[in-house]
């Protein structure tokens, strides 16, 4: 039975949607059969992986809004054993087009329950912001994992999201965990991404993944190529770094 993550932090540019294909591509190394669903409208994570998104017949819009079959929108991805449920432009929209719908944070948990049986993880990408398609992404996971970007800033928005995390245990899904903060863009010669480091770990200790992102041109490079960094540059410290994440995320969850 598959685990669902939701990769979510309401501040935009912390490394989401990197982590998502990365780590995703990772665990598909590692012998994980892995699916992102990107329930981002800005539908990076697909670019991210070749998909052209104008010439998708079937996106995670046509099955929350019409009802249209999770396994029809599954695409298999360059990198063997990772698949994608691909975004559209078109769910800007559909926040206000769920609103009037049946057990409408409930949506995206009917949609991805049945495919557990057939991947080891599920990793959701969800968009920058806490709205409809957000709560549906943490109401369908079993766990939420928490990008973090070390800088001044960073810590700002944290208690929403988990003030939001809390309502949503309470309200809507019992069983949801931290899986836990892991920090991105890190540089170790700035004494200002280890005091970040050390403020993360002080109140949430062993939520605080042991593995952090190191700043690293060749993440970007790759999302811009459509790769996953493993196919881009496998030496680089970006593709090391998600490897190492991979396998605490394996570790933990064994």
């Amino acid at each position: 039975m598959g685990k669902i993550i939701a990769i979510a932090n309401q501040k935009g540019g912390v490394g989401k949607t990197t982590t998502a294909i990365n780590l995703a591509a990772s665990l598909a190394v590692l012998e994980k059969r892995v699916l992102i669903v990107d329930a981002d409208p800005q539908a990076n994570a697909s670019s991210g992986l070749s998909v052209d998104i104008r010439n998708v017949k079937r996106s995670i819009y046509e099955c929350l809004i019409n009802g249209d079959d999770a396994q029809g929108a599954i695409v298999s991805t360059e990198v063997e054993r990772l698949d994608i449920i691909p975004s559209h432009i078109d769910l800007v929209g559909a926040e206000i087009e769920m609103l009037n719908m049946e057990s409408r944070e409930q949506l995206l948990k009917q949609i991805l329950t049945p495919l557990k049986e057939r991947y080891d993880f599920i990793l959701i990408d969800c968009s920058p912001s806490l709205g409809l398609i957000t709560v549906n992404a943490l109401t369908a996971a079993d766990s939420v994992m928490i990008p973090v970007q070390c800088e001044y800033f960073a810590l700002e928005g944290i208690s929403k999201l988990l003030n939001t995390i809390k309502i949503i245990k309470a309200k809507l899904n019992p069983a949801l965990e931290i899986e836990g903060f892991l920090l991105t863009m890190y540089d170790s010669r700035l004494r200002l991404a280890n005091q970040i480091y050390e403020e993360v770990k002080r109140p949430f200790q062993d939520l605080v993944f042991t593995t952090v992102i190191q700043r690293n041109i060749k993440l970007s490079e790759a999302s811009s190529y459509g790769k996953p960094v493993l196919l881009y540059d496998a030496e680089s410290k970006g593709s090391f770094n998600h490897i190492q994440l991979a396998q605490e995320l394996i570790d933990k969850n064994k």
